[in-house]
């Protein structure tokens, strides 16, 4: 089978990025898109001039603060975002129908088909790459390969404005050099481990046979072996199942009455009912989140009888669900409600009537 033509296209710092194009007072400064740096706010985008700070994605506000006191601090304008990551899958869509976005500022796009460009990938990228600046004022680094890793790996190799291919050929070499914690799906605690047992890279991981893997690292082994050798036959999806639809918060201060628990849980069910409605969706598992204040998080969750379709079918089950973790013995900082297991609300689902008394999973 020929190789396919992946592209991945990640935009540059995409959150402050739009706001440095629509307020001109911001080129040329550090931005720091997210939270209020003097709550429990966190990082959702640093501008290149505020990472050379140190300041990083997921990092609290207060410590992107502590570092550069002089950035220019925005909180999130979701809409604008949105508009832009509409007009950057428009630009897509000029070279293929296979097009998977993963998130507002980023997407898999495979070229395998596409006659533009002499079927040249590379071209296409760089084309790709000239349009969405030409329609956004913004840019975009782009990764091509034959497949989903490695095009995600090559599109980090040289951001900003970056444009990096990894052939057939050279794919093997590439993976055998490249730094164990460089993999995705490899987090820290992982790299760690990996590194204790003298995986420091690629060419060391292709040497643990795949039964050795699955003794260490289980499920995770199958992955972490293709990797190794730069194997990976996920295609592009076009159209990815949504699997479950959620919302939280994270407070100012941390909760430690239930009652005030449960006044937050029933809100955020509410906005997760409401967007289950708006899809036309029924769900049957409902999960609780809890994140205490040392940072322990806990799921617990509960399959119904009946379909989720509105607030008072989970209501009883949200209190159930929040005695079984230590949520009033233990300072809370985080709660969260997600629904899954989704049947569309037009089906004729046979299901029973809601058993409160059945037993807990």
């Amino acid at each position: 089978m020929a190789s396919r033509k992946i592209i991945h296209v990640d935009m540059d710092a995409f959150y402050a990025s739009v706001e440095q194009r629509d307020n001109p007072r911001y080129r040329g400064r550090a931005v720091v898109v997210g939270g209020d740096p003097n709550r429990r706010g966190v990082v959702a985008a640093a501008s290149y001039e505020a990472r050379r700070f140190g300041i990083r994605s997921a990092m609290p506000a207060a410590w992107a603060y502590r570092r550069c006191p002089h950035a220019v601090f925005l909180r999130p304008r979701f809409e604008a975002y949105r508009q832009a990551s509409r007009q950057i899958i428009s630009v897509l869509r000029q070279f293929s129908d296979v097009i998977e976005p993963l998130s507002l500022d980023e997407a898999y796009i495979d070229v395998t088909e596409c006659t533009l460009s002499q079927g040249s990938a590379t071209l296409i990228a760089g084309e790709i790459k000239r349009r969405i600046r030409q329609v956004t004022e913004l840019t975009a680094s782009a990764g091509v390969s034959y497949n989903k890793l490695l095009a995600k790996l090559a599109s980090d190799l040289e951001k900003p404005d970056g444009l990096t291919t990894i052939t057939p050929e050279s794919g093997p070499a590439f993976v055998a050099k490249l730094e164990i914690g460089k993999f995705h799906g490899i987090g820290r605690a992982t790299e760690a481990k990996m590194r204790a047992l003298g995986i420091n890279n690629g060419a060391d991981l292709e040497r643990w046979p795949l039964e050795r893997l699955q003794d260490v690292f289980g499920k995770a082994a199958r992955y972490y072996y293709d990797a190794a050798r730069g194997i990976d036959l996920r295609p592009v999806q076009s159209h990815r199942e949504r699997k479950s639809i959620g919302s939280e918060t994270t407070f100012q201060r941390d909760l430690t009455g239930t009652e005030d628990m449960l006044d937050h849980l029933n809100r955020l069910a509410g906005e997760v009912i409401a967007s289950l409605q708006a899809k036309h969706l029924w769900a049957r598992t409902l999960t609780v989140k809890v994140k205490f204040h040392d940072f322990e998080q806990v799921t617990r969750s509960r399959t119904l009888d009946a379909p989720i379709r509105d607030i008072e079918t989970i209501r009883p089950w949200l209190s159930f669900l929040l005695a079984k973790t230590d949520a009033g013995h233990r300072p809370v900082r985080l709660l969260g409600v997600t629904v899954s297991g989704f049947l569309d609300e037009r089906e004729d689902p046979r299901v029973t009537q809601l058993d409160l008394f059945q037993n807990s999973d």
